[in-house]
């Protein structure tokens, strides 16, 4: 089944997450368990899901480096949805994580041409990231 506009925005922008978020040797840490990982083997992860929240999804503050014990069990039945939430008022304030919380179920209305735009950016921004940690 070919991925839609939208899927293959969120692979590209949750990619592009990890990159940033990784040091000079691609190394990032997740931020809900600590753990340190290359940026290949760790999700981007959503603190609001990107399912549930178009309005956040693509938003670099929503999405960070998580392991994938953290992202895919911890979330929903592990403590990884406290500690990240923790994450976020430390680094964002509770006023911010709050506001988030309160405008998650806003819609935002994107045209095929919106992803297509947004697909080159992410893009050009991954081969930016992954010139500057040596992969490129």
């Amino acid at each position: 089944m070919p991925k839609t506009a939208r899927s293959k925005c969120l692979t590209a922008f949750q990619l592009l997450r990890r990159l940033e978020e990784a040091d000079d040797n691609g190394f990032c840490e997740c931020v809900t368990c600590g753990k340190v990982q290359h940026y290949t083997t760790v999700h981007g992860g959503h603190f609001l899901p990107k399912g549930s929240s178009s309005f956040y999804a693509f938003d670099s503050n929503n999405v960070w480096p998580q392991c994938p014990g953290c992202n895919i069990y911890g979330m929903r039945h592990g403590s990884a949805a406290q500690v990240y939430t923790l994450f976020m008022i430390r680094n964002f304030g509770k006023d911010h994580v709050d506001h988030m919380l309160a405008n998650q179920r806003t819609t935002v209305k994107l045209y095929a041409q919106d992803y297509r735009d947004m697909l080159a950016d992410f893009n050009a921004r991954i081969r930016e990231e992954k010139k500057r940690i040596g992969v490129l």
